[in-house]
């Protein structure tokens, strides 16, 4: 072991969880000292991401937020809604912004370092956990990975893919009302699956547009363009426009489990998807990365397991997401049904509580009674005897 690099903990991947993990460390008057090592193949440079999320109250990351909202658009083929998020605040931060502030609070701490190596493997043994890349070598009491070299399986049987292309698009005249955003627009072509549009505007002349679907396969580039622009001059009346930056992404939502401690190793924990901190269901990933930092560095403190057990709750929320997926997989209902009934028949902030993770038994019931029992019985019986 004497050729190894020692550190206290190792973030393996500088992506939203390993920066916010760092981030919180560094705020935190106990573990700020400690030897830390960020290892990634590229240093985060460019605004490669827009995160959304829902908070009741001001972040950690607040100083940083774009723009928020406190009413948003649903939009279906037979109905449309103004929601007024009352105790919620949809919020907007930026990739590169978020990027910035830490690796410029960062700069700050001698015991931070940052490579930028390709990690080959990780694994534990003798209670510590050990990272192996194309240059060296290095070992931790922890290391936080989100990379993807534990993530389980993703197939067309198990999974499908959240995938979209997004504008940030500016108009010479007033198009927008930065007061209201759309979250979902399902009035557009269904052909590929569940498909949606969001419009988040940030001015009156300034908006990211968002084409979104949940799909087995993902598209040729040129088709979420065609729809781009099919959306911005059929719905928004928009034909005079410059795009100001374009971001695209997949991410799994899938029925295949996700470990928070790889080989049941107590060195090596997951963070982010690769811990199983996107919520299947939806794909917001922001939130839940922030609530599992917060828990793992009340864990540190304590001398704890940093990554938690997952509770009842934890496995119920667990439980409705897989029963959606089934759901939408199997055909038995196409998503676009299943929001439009959610938004129709419940008030903003129930429905947001329940994809935070953060409703009641009271709330899930009075939202689930609005959903055809036939097709959600035999998956939802299917995933509760999975899950014992």
């Amino acid at each position: 072991m004497n050729d190894y690099k020692k550190y206290d903990y190792i973030i393996a991947g500088s992506g939203c969880s390993g920066m916010s993990l760092l981030y919180r460390i560094l705020k935190d008057p106990v573990l700020k000292s400690k030897k830390i090592l960020v290892i990634d193949n590229t240093k985060k440079v460019t605004n490669d991401r827009t995160w959304c999320y829902w908070e009741k109250k001001d972040g950690i990351f607040e100083s940083i937020v774009t723009h928020r909202w406190k009413y948003l658009n649903f939009f279906s083929t037979d109905f449309s809604k103004r929601l007024n998020l009352k105790k919620y605040t949809y919020k907007m931060i930026k990739g590169i912004d978020f990027y910035s502030l830490i690796l410029s609070f960062s700069k700050d701490f001698d015991n931070v370092t940052f490579k930028y190596e390709n990690i080959t493997k990780i694994s534990s043994s003798n209670k510590k956990g050990h990272i192996f890349t194309d240059k060296s070598k290095y070992i931790a009491k922890y290391i936080f990975n989100s990379t993807n070299l534990f993530n389980p399986q993703i197939t067309i049987k198990n999974s499908l893919l959240q995938h979209f292309e997004g504008w940030v698009i500016k108009t010479k005249e007033s198009s927008f009302n930065p007061k209201t955003g759309t979250l979902m627009d399902f009035r557009v072509d269904q052909k590929h699956g569940t498909t949606f549009i969001y419009v988040l505007p940030t001015t009156k002349n300034e908006a990211l547009i968002e084409h979104t679907l949940f799909s087995k396969k993902i598209l040729k580039k040129e088709e979420y363009e065609i729809e781009l622009k099919k959306y911005i001059t059929e719905y928004l009346n928009i034909n005079d426009y410059e795009i100001l930056y374009k971001e695209s992404g997949i991410i799994p939502m899938s029925l295949a489990s996700f470990e928070r401690n790889p080989k049941s190793s107590k060195c090596i924990i997951n963070i982010g998807t690769a811990g199983g901190y996107t919520k299947a269901s939806s794909g917001y990933t922001f939130q839940f990365i922030q609530k599992n930092c917060e828990v793992i560095i009340k864990n540190l403190l304590k001398n704890l397991p940093p990554n938690p057990k997952k509770t009842i709750s934890d496995k119920i929320f667990e439980w409705y997401d897989k029963v959606l997926i089934e759901v939408i997989i199997s055909n038995k209902m196409n998503g676009r049904d299943i929001f439009s009934i959610m938004f129709k028949k419940n008030k903003a902030d129930r429905i947001l509580s329940f994809l935070g993770n953060e409703s009641s038994i009271k709330d899930d019931i009075k939202i689930m009674i609005n959903f055809p029992v036939i097709p959600f019985l035999s998956s939802g019986l299917k995933h509760l005897f999975k899950n014992k």
